[in-house]
């Protein structure tokens, strides 16, 4: 009779539909930006920004949440932000702040902008578009929703935008075209001018954050009530807008799990004894919401009572009262053992439910017999209440002050904590939620209200945010039904595994830490790196570093393979460092066209390098058909991401005027400065250079001093010879021939044909007393180093002088090479040839900088 009830049990569970979760990734940027510096600060958006934020972690995403950014901070954590995205189900910005438009382009203001000069909105500034080209890269689906629709306030009306001076829109945004599977909304129409409200948030902030924490409502559906509210607030004058082409559901609030009870259950039932307690565990909603209970199929041998009265087929129950719920089985019931059962459906507040059942064997409670049952099913009961608190507190001790580290960037990281109990009604609601980072099951991502049952604390997960490095804590409370709940913390330490503190790379929109330029990385890199492959073999991130490391250390056979293992994983940077490996010639032919092949890869994924290499192609037509238009938007593009060599390339391009683009010294020192920002030793010495010359700046020597000691200190291999010039000449400080001809010789050893050639003239204006041999040395350094022949005279200057001077220099420089080098060609080949040698001896490594 038994097996065949269970059987019953079994259809009756089929029956009810059924909620699959899975775990989605969903990843947002919250900016909110009110002190502005130059220009009046707004009331509502460090506000906005903290509301907002919070409704995105009761939903479950992994939030970044930054106030009052600069453009040098909006890099820093727009990269973060980016590297979590990669590869996610839902990317989100959300942006309260100055916003304005300039020939059809929309622009987001950080605080420290000034835009005063045409060129500033290009360093100062962030494009909507790159922001939306990042996100399309990154993610399946991508939302940005903007509350910055306020007046222009800055003074200025005409602007640089690529190769045009644009007068800047007065006041709103403009529509923007959204591309596949993506959603922009505005809080107003275009061109219209959004209100602040009277407030703490402004109304269209306000309205979202109320509106989103409805459960599974679509986002159009949301912001369509959302768009209600503010009409409503602002009596018609501002009026929410959105551009759409999404093809998948956005649920911001989804709660599709069911409550949790165990689904079927068994208990004894005594006959004629009054109503009996069945001990139905409290049903849990893992989401956090209220649970109410009612009756699909009562027993037929008895009676269901709560706290006295009946309870009716069909009737709510609170699910905190389920556990006092009792039945009442008439006397002459159970003679003999009889089976009935009871199930029950449960509900929550966003349409989950669940089923349980209840198989009970009734048995007769009268006489001896009787007596006996019930003294067993109480010592029972009580026996229960004792176990449970002991499981309470054991769960409590395997929680308590427990400090686990956390790897950043591996994903979702299992806890391990080895809960010792998996009592059905034993669950665990967390009091507290991290402060950064994501906890997860391996079905679903959990939010500040969730709770966990027992069974599921043991694969309970935690991916800590890339660029959040401060330990967090975790509370939890552990409950059971008729006990006394207990408290318990744990702390979470997110640590930057070894390979990424030494060969992770600057801009790497899949990395996790600043990253080293290759002459900053280590000889103990390889070592790591080769551990962290092995620790995390599905890790692109880490080949690829393990490939960095290996070419510094002149392994370029085993750098090749890990890089393209790490590009066939899908790391981009690794996509782009093929191309670098192709056009250098290093380990392969010299090979253009297939290099750009690589740098258009990595652009079309966003990657600021393959953005710059491939820009600078296109403008310039290396190995390509020239696109100057496309080649500069792609230089733009990686300029706004913080990439400095693509900033001193447009310096370049600024200063001449080249293919079309009108110069403008100005506009190139714009670009020169961001990079100084960004501590690039390059842009320091081109920088003092234009303060050397005047150029697009007021003369200023003391400047160029500065900047080019800074850059020299740093590694920069040309500041020593800018240097150099200004002691030669006695330019902004006193004439010091000494000093230069030193400085020329650091800069040779660094690579630095115009230095070489310097020394060599240098020494050539002793006259008679001038050392020829010396004077030999560096002009064949010149000619060495000048692969591009930028200094043609080198090599006239080299021709001109005698056999003893020659013979005398190659024997000097025959004398430093370890090993051997032919001796075939005339006396000036043979200089040339091993004054490389020489040099590349010194300098073994592919690419310092």
């Amino acid at each position: 009779m038994l097996r065949c009830c269970a059987f019953l049990a079994a259809l009756v569970l089929a029956s009810f539909t059924a909620f699959e979760a899975h775990a989605e990734r969903r990843v947002a940027f919250v900016i909110g930006n009110s002190e502005y510096r130059d220009i009046p600060a707004l009331k509502n958006p460090d506000k906005d920004a903290e509301d907002v934020s919070n409704t995105f972690r009761l939903a479950g995403f992994d939030v970044f949440v930054a106030k009052d950014l600069t453009k040098l901070r909006f890099e820093e954590q727009f990269r973060n932000y980016l590297a979590a995205a990669d590869g996610a189900d839902l990317a989100v910005v959300y942006y309260s702040g100055h916003g304005f438009q300039i020939g059809g382009e929309n622009f987001l203001i950080p605080v420290d902008a000034s835009l005063k000069a045409a060129a500033d909105i290009e360093v100062q500034a962030i494009k909507l578009d790159d922001v939306l080209e990042q996100l399309r890269a990154k993610s399946k689906i991508q939302v940005i929703i903007l509350d910055a629709c306020r007046n222009n306030p800055f003074p200025r009306k005409d602007y640089w935008l690529r190769d045009q001076l644009i007068a800047a829109g007065g006041t709103g945004l403009a529509q923007v075209k959204s591309s596949l599977n993506t959603l922009i909304a505005f809080a107003t129409e275009p061109g219209a001018v959004a209100y602040d409200g009277a407030s703490d948030l402004s109304p269209f902030s306000s309205a979202f954050s109320r509106r989103a924490l409805a459960p599974n409502q679509e986002i159009r559906t949301v912001m369509a009530a959302v768009r209600r509210d503010v009409v409503k607030a602002t009596d018609g004058k501002q009026v929410p807008w959105e551009n759409s082409s999404l093809i998948d559901e956005v649920v911001l609030m989804r709660r599709a799990s069911r409550p949790a009870l165990p689904p079927v259950l068994e208990k004894v039932v005594p006959s004629g004894v009054g109503p009996v307690a069945l001990d139905l565990p409290e049903p849990v909603d893992v989401d956090g919401g209220a649970v109410t209970v009612s009756i699909e199929r009562p027993p037929a041998l008895g009676r269901l009572t709560l706290d006295g009265k009946p309870v009716a087929v069909g009737q709510p129950i609170a699910g905190k009262d389920l556990p006092r719920l009792k039945m009442d089985v008439p006397k002459g019931s159970g003679a003999q053992e009889e089976v009935d059962m009871l199930a029950y459906a449960t509900h929550d507040n966003w349409g989950g439910q669940s089923q349980g059942i209840l198989v009970f064997r009734v048995k007769n409670g009268n006489a001896a017999e009787g007596q006996q049952l019930m003294a067993s099913l109480e010592a029972e009961q009580e026996q229960q209440v004792l176990e449970r608190g002991i499981h309470i507190t054991g769960a409590a001790e395997a929680i308590e002050n427990r400090d686990v580290s956390v790897p950043i960037g591996v994903g979702p990281v299992p806890l391990k904590l080895v809960f010792p109990t998996k009592d059905p009604t034993v669950s665990v609601k967390l009091a507290s939620y991290p402060a950064t980072g994501t906890l997860s099951l391996p079905d679903r991502t959990l939010s500040p209200d969730s709770s966990l049952m027992a069974d599921e604390v043991d694969h309970l997960r935690y991916e800590p945010q890339i660029g959040a490095v401060k330990p967090l804590s975790v509370g939890f409370e552990i409950r059971a039904d008729n006990t006394p709940s207990k408290p318990a913390t744990m702390k979470l330490s997110p640590s930057v595994d070894a390979c990424d503190r030494e060969a992770g790379e600057p801009l790497d929109l899949q990395g996790v830490v600043p990253g080293l330029l290759p002459n900053e990385i280590s000889s103990n890199a390889v070592d790591v790196c080769r551990a962290a492959v092995k620790a995390y073999p599905d890790i692109a991130r880490f080949r690829y570093q393990l490939g960095r490391a290996l070419l510094v250390a002149g392994k370029v056979d085993e750098a090749k393979k890990a890089i393209q293992e790490a590009a066939d994983m899908g790391h981009v940077r690794a996509v782009f460092e093929l191309g670098y490996l192709n056009a250098t010639g290093t380990g392969m032919p010299v090979n253009r066209k297939q290099a750009n092949t690589f740098y258009a890869a990595a652009s079309d994924k966003g990657d600021p390098y393959g953005m710059t290499s491939w820009g600078r192609a296109l403008f310039n037509g290396y190995g390509v058909d020239r696109d100057a238009t496309k080649g500069l938007d792609l230089l733009l593009k990686a300029a706004a991401m913080g990439h400095t060599y693509a900033m001193n390339d447009l310096a370049a391009i600024f200063t001449e005027g080249r293919n079309g683009v009108p110069a403008d010294p100005a506009r190139a020192v714009a670009f020169l400065k961001a990079g100084v920002e960004r501590q690039d030793m390059y842009s320091m010495n081109l920088l003092g250079r234009n303060y050397l010359a005047g150029t697009g700046v007021e003369k200023d020597p003391k400047s160029a001093l500065e900047l080019f000691q800074k850059s020299m200190d740093l590694g920069q291999p040309y500041a020593p010879g800018s240097l150099a010039r200004m002691y030669r000449d006695g330019v902004g400080v006193q004439q010091d021939l000494a000093e230069a001809q030193r400085l020329f010789e650091v800069a040779t050893d660094r690579g630095d044909q115009s230095a070489a050639y310097d020394r060599a003239a240098l020494e050539l204006q002793r006259g008679d007393k001038a050392d020829q041999p010396l004077a030999v040395r560096y002009l064949a350094f010149a000619a060495a180093l000048d692969v591009r022949n930028e200094i043609p005279d080198a090599k006239a200057t080299l021709a001109k002088f005698g056999a003893k001077a020659k013979t005398a220099a190659l024997k000097q420089l025959r004398g430093e090479l370890k090993s051997k080098i032919s001796a075939e060609g005339s006396l000036d080949v043979q200089l040339v040839k091993t004054a490389r040698a020489v040099w590349e001896q010194a300098n073994p490594r592919r690419d310092l900088f």
